[in-house]
């Protein structure tokens, strides 16, 4: 990979100068801002209002609406960018002018949140020819060698902790996001509960009912409910407790109606235990989709041996890119076979190691109905555009 690749959330920058003055390289570019400087808001105010007339010609062109939907609503490709990088409404602007039709706001919280110490983003270098890591490996658990050769196939550390903007912040701005999406373009908004010192398991399922409940008020129309990363404890998810995962999502199914639920799930390498959750959620009415998978837990090692992120509980941390296609594929089949043997309708979306036009098609074939990349997206911002041209 060449020195000079800029993916659009810089890892050489902390997070929160990344929010503040991303994105970077084709995104920071697109919107009018210097590839290497990110962009200001005024500089997207500009590029909206210069891309305005040429976005209203294209729409009165098209002879035809969007011909595929992502859980009721028309998008023209069902491809994008899953939540994590896309950290406001400048990210994910950009995004849809890149062509990815499909933007996850990164996921918000009930209050705000702050961001694990940097670096959060290390190149990581399973031992394997091919780069593939496997889930709950000895390599998983012994060590993977994590630095700064960001090479391809590239593979990520995931280390940020969830961090989120106070509502009175996220909210505005995300049904700016919402309004930046062009036709056949939908803004998708993720969240969580937030789980904090003497809290109980009723205020737990009462934060997310309250954190969905500031999501509707921004007009979401369809909504992601992140239940894979740690919430309860170090390496523990949420959705490895299913049963809880169906008392948290009937609550905020309660809460939002008829708009339709997706739930962020990490590998399950259990048939028996995705089929349950599958029964205590989809089975129920209570979920509308599942998206999948989100990182791999690993430990990450330096060249000595030696914990490569710095900081007590960051031993271990969420591994994500080409690494883990295989494991997200595999979620995506086991999937479809459980919908066409249960009987039971729910969307899929497919989200790990896409990094090429042909993962995209894979995921597709293999039952997943809608498409996303992250790690793939950051270091080759083209890659909706070649999809498109692909078909």
């Amino acid at each position: 990979m060449s020195e000079k690749t800029v993916p659009f959330y810089d890892v050489d920058r902390t997070y929160e100068d990344n929010y503040r003055f991303g994105p970077f390289g084709a995104f920071a570019e697109v919107l009018g801002g210097d590839a290497k400087d990110g962009v200001s808001d005024d500089q997207v105010a500009r590029a909206i209002a210069s891309d305005a007339a040429a976005s209203a010609d294209a729409a009165s062109d098209s002879a035809s609406a969007p011909a595929e939907s992502f859980f009721g609503v028309p998008v023209d490709l069902p491809f994008g960018i899953p939540a994590g990088p896309l950290l406001n409404e400048r990210f994910t602007t950009a995004a849809f002018h890149m062509g990815f039709d499909l933007a996850v706001y990164k996921t918000v919280r009930s209050r705000a949140w702050g961001c694990n110490p940097f670096p959060n983003v290390l190149a990581v270098h399973p031992q394997s020819a091919d780069g593939i890591l496997t889930p709950g490996s000895d390599e998983c658990d012994g060590g993977v060698l994590a630095d700064h050769r960001f090479d391809t196939p590239i593979s990520i550390s995931n280390s940020f902790g969830v961090p989120s903007q106070d509502p009175d912040v996220w909210q505005p701005d995300m049904q700016k996001a919402m309004s930046r999406a062009g036709v056949g373009q939908l803004l998708v908004p993720s969240f969580q509960g937030s789980r904090v010192d003497g809290m109980t398991s009723a205020e737990y399922v009462a934060d997310h009912v309250t954190t969905a409940h500031l999501v509707l008020e921004t007009g979401a129309k369809v909504m992601e409910m992140n239940t894979s990363c740690p919430n309860e404890g170090h390496n523990r998810l949420l959705c490895h407790a299913p049963d809880q995962v169906s008392l948290i999502t009937e609550a905020v199914k309660n809460e939002i109606g008829d708009v339709p639920l997706i739930i962020k799930l990490a590998y399950l390498p259990s048939d028996e235990d995705l089929e349950y959750m599958v029964k205590v959620t989809a089975g129920r009415g209570l979920v509308q989709g599942f998206s999948t998978i989100n990182t791999i837990s690993a430990r990450l090692v330096d060249a000595k041996g030696e914990q490569a992120l710095p900081g007590v509980g960051r031993d271990r941390s969420g591994v994500c890119g080409a690494a883990i296609k295989p494991s997200g594929l595999d979620m995506v089949r086991r999937l479809a076979a459980l919908r066409e043997r249960l009987g039971l309708e729910f969307g899929i979306v497919g989200v790990g190691g896409v990094t090429e036009p042909a993962d995209y098609f894979e995921y597709r074939s293999a039952g997943a109905d809608a498409v996303m990349s992250a790690t793939g997206a950051m270091w080759n911002p083209d890659l909706a555009r070649r999809i498109k041209q692909s078909r």
